[in-house]
């Protein structure tokens, strides 16, 4: 699946840009596997690691990670990089749910 796609593939999508190197990342991760599950069926969440797909990162501006992007239709409604509190990310992908 393609950035197009995977962007494209429910109302709301959640992307991730992330490194294994990065600790604000790996303190996310249990994070986002929380809210993964916890909005399984509604809302799609991608991962991509800035190492392994550095072309990607570079063409969405995920110049510092962890970066998160919310799509909603296929654009982009939000963007924030950096540790994050869970239930506020919680609370914004939630936002555009309604």
């Amino acid at each position: 699946m393609n950035y197009n796609e995977a962007i494209n593939s429910s109302k709301v999508v959640l992307v991730e840009f992330f490194a294994s190197w990065c600790p604000h990342c790996q303190r996310m991760m249990p994070i986002v596997a929380q809210i993964k599950e916890l909005l399984q069926g509604t809302v799609d969440i991608y991962q991509f690691d800035i190492d392994e797909y550095a072309d990607l990162a570079a063409a969405n501006g995920a110049n510092s990670v962890p970066t998160f992007i919310i799509y909603k239709d296929g654009e982009e409604q939000w963007r924030e990089s950096g540790e994050i509190d869970g239930q506020v990310l919680l609370s914004k992908i939630e936002s555009y749910l309604r």
